[in-house]
């Protein structure tokens, strides 16, 4: 599982304290670097490509919105505001900014930030995800984390109601996408769809045999056993030479 890298950016160091403190309840957010000024903090963001950010706004030398523009969109992690100014609130939403923390604030707040955080890397990734012609990995949930499980790794995916689970070894997710357009974004020349609810990934598979009722049988190397219809005979015939 990765864990979420984050940079403290704040000119005051109890401050960067408090935040870091407030931090250690959440094992899935690991800080990679602390700032105490904008340009530290614009070089620490582009030499540590981090996920999430929390960036004080008044500053010496540059302010928290100096940091932003130097930096290309690209480059622009999730943004978390830390400031004892409410004045510039609407300027930090105008900058796409997740949220803004307005000190003092207790840990509820600050976790519904993160929650926030969570919530607006998640609709990125997939975002990314379904960009690519073929996924490569999977973004799952799994108790408030978020967890990139590699395509290679994944050994079949099941229809479950209006969204599909992957099974990987031994281990189950259910993802919130449709059958259709797992199928779709999947390279065929990796995995195949062997029936109405199921498809496999083509490296998983040990053996074949025919079953009753004229469909066959799939063994995984883990040793499941799927039932490969007729319908989609087609699309696993060239994996044994069987006719």
């Amino acid at each position: 599982m990765s864990k979420l890298r984050a940079i403290i950016v704040d000119d005051e160091r109890l401050g960067r304290q408090k935040i870091r403190a407030m931090l250690a309840g959440h094992d899935d957010i690991s800080v990679v670097a602390e700032c105490a000024n904008g340009a530290d903090a614009a070089s620490e963001i582009r030499r540590q490509e981090p996920d999430l950010v929390f960036l004080d706004i008044q500053m010496p030398g540059s302010d928290g919105f100096d940091v932003i523009r130097k930096l290309r969109r690209g480059e622009l992690p999730a943004i978390v505001f830390v400031t004892a100014h409410d004045e510039y609130a609407l300027r930090a939403f105008d900058v796409n900014a997740v949220d803004y923390l307005l000190k003092p604030f207790d840990r509820r707040r600050f976790a519904e930030a993160l929650r926030r955080v969570r919530q607006r890397i998640e609709r990125s990734a997939l975002e990314a995800q379904r960009q690519e012609r073929y996924w490569n990995r999977f973004i799952a949930k799994s108790h408030g984390r978020l967890l990139f499980v590699p395509a290679p790794d994944v050994d079949w995916i099941e229809a479950e109601g209006k969204y599909v689970r992957i099974h990987v070894s031994g281990a189950t997710h259910l993802l919130r996408l449709a059958m259709h357009e797992v199928e779709e974004r999947l390279d065929p020349a990796e995995f195949a769809r062997i029936h109405r609810g199921t498809i496999v990934n083509l490296k998983k598979v040990a053996e074949m045999y025919r079953g009753f009722g004229g469909d066959y049988v799939v063994v995984l190397r883990g040793g499941e056993r799927l039932t490969l219809s007729r319908r989609y005979w087609s699309k696993l015939k060239h994996v044994g030479g069987l006719t």
